[in-house]
């Protein structure tokens, strides 16, 4: 039996490499349409408009393929009896010490027989780049295996919605904030309060870009135009999140890509799928993982968050957040 499960799951992972590279191909066209890039000498340049009608068929030829698979995939690992949903809490800011908690929680939630879907519960303002993106390709993962729906009760902003746009259904109490769809990138420019404090600084390194970022000077012209590009690039991968998350194009999911918190009830249909309590998310869980009456458990892991922001750094999380968490 578990053999025939990871060759489901090799075929899923395989369709969603190719729906992937064929997604990229898209959004690249369509980020060129909108700013128009002029590829090297030799590379041919990808067409957008009607051209790009035979990728959407092949994606949704894909997407078609790998809804059939997942659903042979969660056939096979579905609990006997009436199983149960565990409810993982995702909680304040999301920083390395929250990935190394929630990451190998959700692999243990995949391989367990007993558990028949998974409820994640966020109340998020966001967080730090690298750990938002791990959970949210961990919660994809498990999606492919059981049934994942996300809720909030007041707040799943920013990375908190990051996280979300990786399960099948994003539920919401209808005054919860969600949105803030952006990257931040907080630098300090410490320099003259150095001199002030009569500090020096010498650095000694191997490149003039090694210490880009650091507090003891400012970012050079040349620097402010990488940090512009790495960001226009940790917000290209949000935008195709959201994209595939909630069947977006890209040029809709960039409408909602101005910064800003929604109430829920005002944006159900389009960045939340229904508005309700924790109890309605639970029942539609329930229903999509075909379970009567399940036993519901919570489970959490030990760390504590200690987020700061030192020197530079690339944040999903809501501006509003960031001024407790800074040092000082």
């Amino acid at each position: 039996m578990r053999e025939e499960v990871w060759k489901y799951v090799a075929l899923v992972l395989a369709l969603m490499l190719a729906a992937s590279t064929i997604s990229a191909l898209l959004l690249y066209a369509q980020v060129n349409s909108v700013r128009p890039v002029h590829p090297p000498n030799g590379v041919e340049e990808v067409k957008t408009g009607a051209n790009c009608s035979p990728y959407l068929t092949q994606v949704a030829q894909l997407q078609r393929e790998l809804s059939f698979l997942q659903n042979q995939l969660r056939s096979h690992n579905a609990p006997s009896g009436n199983g149960t949903v565990a409810i993982v809490p995702v909680f304040g800011i999301i920083d390395s010490y929250t990935a190394l908690d929630v990451v190998p929680l959700l692999r243990e939630l995949a391989k367990n027989d007993s558990i028949g879907g998974v409820l994640l519960w966020i109340e998020s303002p966001g967080g730090e780049v690298g750990p938002v993106m791990e959970i949210y390709d961990e919660v994809r993962k498990l999606e492919l295996i059981k049934p994942v729906v996300a809720y909030t009760g007041g707040l799943a902003a920013s990375g908190g919605y990051y996280v979300a746009l990786g399960a099948e259904k994003i539920v919401a109490s209808p005054l919860a904030e969600v949105g803030s769809i952006g990257v931040l990138y907080v630098h300090y420019d410490m320099e003259k309060n150095y001199e002030m404090n009569g500090i020096k600084v010498e650095v000694f390194k191997t490149g003039p870009h090694k210490d880009m970022g650091a507090e003891w000077r400012a970012l050079t012209p040349e620097e402010k135009e990488k940090i512009s590009n790495m960001i226009e690039t940790y917000f290209n991968a949000f935008i195709t999140a959201l994209s595939t998350g909630r069947n977006m194009s890209f040029d809709e999911a960039k409408k909602f890509a101005t910064g800003e918190t929604w109430f829920a009830q005002n944006v159900t249909g389009s960045l939340v799928d229904e508005t309700g309590d924790i109890d309605h998310a639970l029942s539609i869980l329930e229903k999509a993982a075909n379970l009567t009456n399940p036993k519901v458990v919570i489970i959490r892991g030990g760390q504590t968050s200690t987020f700061k922001i030192y020197g530079s750094t690339s944040l999903f999380i809501d501006p509003r957040y960031v001024g407790p968490y800074l040092k000082g």
